[in-house]
């Protein structure tokens, strides 16, 4: 009789337009990759966010007929994760990472920030705006935590009009665009904290007869293929997300397997990508 295949149960964040979203595409495809070759099954499991939402309850449900849980972030509901924890399911979160002894492998999005800012400020820009991304991620908190520190630790003031918020999402993010680009002392550079949330720039800039980069750098995250739609190639930083995911579940895998000495805690490195949106003041 055939040995029983292992079932992993990944686990991912319901949000807007989640069947289009790059991240979780990606994220879906390391996850499969990894699972057909160390030949498992893997439950892709969507769960409801927001306070109202029980993920833990929903998790424990799904993760019965599994031997493990990886999930693709946790939208800082630590409270469920440390129950999930307790639970003695084995787990693997990524997309985040902790001081306390938990599996996890998360992209560097802190150093990848310092990155584009430092570029952006090579370029002698010093009126820098951001349109951030959804802050109860630890991916949008620290992307903004590296704007903001850039700019201290080159004496540049953070003005709060050059801050909005976009949710890493189009509509959000086109908002915001308008209010920069309609601002009296405009940003010469906007970092957008998605290549989504970049690309409404661009085209707001365009409706506005912003020349970009000549009157307005732009820098994305994410190196979305959407760019390849663009009318001029956007600068932006290339994560390993699905690196991650494929990592991720061979990791679950081998600790399960009782072959992986625990906690592992990683990051991976992301890469800053030069092309056409950006340009010296």
């Amino acid at each position: 009789m055939a040995a029983k295949r292992k079932i992993y149960t990944l686990v991912i964040p319901r949000f807007e337009d989640i069947f289009h979203s790059f991240f979780a595409q990606e994220i879906i495809k390391g996850a499969t990759s990894a699972a057909s070759r160390i030949n498992v099954d893997l439950l892709i499991h969507i769960v409801e966010r927001g306070q109202n939402s029980d993920l833990f309850l929903s998790v424990a449900s799904a993760a019965q007929i599994s031997e493990g849980i990886i999930f693709a972030d946790i939208d800082q509901d630590r409270i469920a994760l440390k129950k999930v924890i307790n639970s003695n399911k084995p787990c693997v979160v990524l997309n985040n990472s902790f001081l306390e002894p938990i599996n996890c492998i998360s992209i560097d999005n802190y150093k990848a920030t310092r990155n584009v800012m430092d570029y952006l400020i090579s370029l002698g820009h010093k009126q820098i705006a951001t349109i951030c991304g959804d802050l109860n991620t630890e991916a949008g908190k620290e992307r903004l935590k590296g704007y903001n520190d850039a700019l201290n630790s080159k004496g540049i003031s953070v003005e709060n009009q050059y801050i909005k918020k976009g949710e890493f999402m189009r509509t959000p993010a086109r908002r915001a665009a308008e209010r920069l680009l309609s601002l009296e002392q405009r940003p010469t550079a906007i970092f957008a904290a998605s290549d989504v949330m970049a690309l409404e720039v661009l085209d707001v800039a365009k409706k506005k007869n912003i020349s970009v980069p000549k009157q307005l750098s732009v820098i994305g995250f994410d190196d979305n293929p959407l760019n390849n739609y663009s009318a001029i190639g956007l600068t932006t930083v290339r994560q390993p997300i699905s690196e991650m995911a494929r990592l991720g579940l061979e990791l679950l895998d081998r600790i399960v397997m009782k072959k992986e000495k625990t906690p592992v805690q990683s990051k991976l490195n992301a890469r800053l990508i030069k092309r056409d949106t950006c340009e010296k003041i």
